[in-house]
């Protein structure tokens, strides 16, 4: 019998990459194999089907192909948070059930993206038809604000109506916007909602403001690093002089790794881990790294002294 784990609620959580086949189908075995290291490499959850996992490069039937695959391979549900926004409502519902059915904390929800500008009132229509559609006393809601992709803000009229529209439902959020003043004012006026920055530069900055950790796609090579700062910052001590040093050392790699196409040079440097070249493959649009990009990411971090193959 496979012991209870209790849900992610927070901490570090990498927002996963997907491998992919020759023939750009995604490679369950492989997706299976980095999900397991990356939980070895202390992350306290799993954040699938987002951006940096091109999820919206994939169709539905894919996406849920993955998350079957996930629990099949071992990865246990309560440790996920899957994203499943949709521009279509019937797709965010299917993809939301599926990630009920195999126990994942919860979901990180964009909003429907393609039409803009859109009012607060039509956003909140949207989600609460996924909720009403949905039904699940169970579901758990992570808002998605990633507006430098999606076009559309989360904004705190948004929360606070959906907030007291659905208090057991929307539990927090995911801020990518790269703006931590949003996130701390997020913290200050919404209690118990759990703010996670999208950002590794971020983390012990919403941490120490009240927040509830990060989902990054750095932690895809950095998720040891990040889980260091974390623990250094749960400390009961008044030493903090042991979270900062590693803080700072995520901020320089994760500066350097977002100075080039940053899930191409994740796909690049897990690559390199892994001697695997089918990880350097994206979907297109996306395109690998070139030859030069790769030599210079890689002289890079090595003169900030950070090495993939430190715990390969």
């Amino acid at each position: 019998m496979t012991e209870r784990i209790a849900p992610v609620e927070g901490g570090v959580l990498a927002a996963v990459l997907t491998p992919l086949n020759e023939d750009l189908t995604p490679d369950h075995q492989t997706y299976i194999e980095h999900c397991h290291w990356l939980l070895d490499e202390g992350c306290d959850g799993l954040a699938v089907l987002g951006t940096t996992s091109e999820a919206n490069s994939f169709s539905v039937d894919e996406r849920l192909g993955l998350l079957d695959a996930l629990v099949k391979g071992g990865i246990p549900g309560p440790l996920l948070i899957p994203g499943t926004g949709c521009c279509a409502i019937p797709d965010t519902v299917a993809l939301t059930d599926k990630a009920l059915e195999i126990g994942a904390a919860g979901v990180l929800m964009l909003p429907p993206f393609y039409y803009k500008p859109v009012s607060d009132d039509g956003l909140f229509a949207a989600y609460s038809e996924v909720i009403q559609r949905v039904a699940n006393p169970k579901l758990k809601i992570y808002l998605y604000h990633i507006p430098q992709n999606s076009g559309v803000p989360i904004t705190f009229g948004l929360i606070e109506k959906l907030l007291k529209a659905y208090p057991d439902t929307i539990v927090g959020i995911k801020d990518s916007a790269g703006d931590f003043s949003n996130m701390r004012k997020m913290i200050d006026s919404f209690p118990d909602f759990r703010v996670l920055s999208g950002s590794d530069a971020f983390l012990l900055d919403v941490l120490r403001a009240g927040g509830a950790g990060a989902i990054t796609a750095c932690n895809n090579v950095t998720a040891a690093l990040s889980a260091r700062v974390y623990a250094e910052w749960q400390k009961d001590d008044d030493d903090e002089d042991g979270a900062d040093s590693y803080q700072k050392s995520l901020g320089k790699v994760r500066e350097i790794i977002s100075s080039f196409p940053l899930v191409s040079a994740l796909r690049e440097l897990t690559a390199q881990r892994t001697d695997k070249d089918s990880w350097r493959t994206p979907r297109p649009p996306l395109e690998r790294l070139s030859t030069r990009e790769a030599k210079q990411l890689t002289e890079k971090l090595a003169a900030a002294k950070f090495s993939v193959k430190a715990s390969a």
